[in-house]
């Protein structure tokens, strides 16, 4: 009884398998993988003009490149690929002059209110900004 069952039973199971709403159900698992450094809008924002190497250390973390040719220079890379999508990337460069922080490049800014007009009209773009020297007291 349990073979004619299994006989009849086996074509039917096999001609669903072509359809897509079963077969969707059956994908394997993919991971979620993230690599480099995770930098926020928040922490770019704590960076001031004039902070030594370890200030912007404890700011942003461990460079994930820092060149030994461009030795004024740190990359912030981060890559974040979904387990079904598309990649996401974000990069932020900090630029140093005589042990001091001079300017702050790439697509993570500190957000003011220009940038968030800015952001909300257009897609974010690479872009290095200048950061203002402090008045004198």
């Amino acid at each position: 009884m349990l073979t004619r069952i299994l006989l009849l039973g086996l074509p039917l199971l096999t001609a669903c398998s072509n359809t897509p709403e079963v077969t969707s159900y059956l994908t394997p698992y993919r991971v979620d993988v993230r690599q480099g450094n995770y930098v926020t809008q928040d922490m770019v924002a704590r960076l001031k003009p004039g902070m030594n190497r370890e200030q912007v250390r404890f700011a942003l973390g461990t460079p994930l490149v820092a060149d030994m040719f461009h030795a004024d220079r740190w990359d912030y890379v981060y890559r974040f690929q979904p387990g079904r999508g598309e990649a996401q990337s974000r990069r932020l460069v900090v630029f140093f002059e005589d042990g001091k922080l001079v300017r702050v490049g790439g697509d993570v800014v500190a957000e003011t209110a220009a940038s968030k007009e800015a952001a909300a009209s257009s897609a974010p773009t690479a872009r290095v900004i200048d950061v203002p020297a402090e008045p004198k007291k």
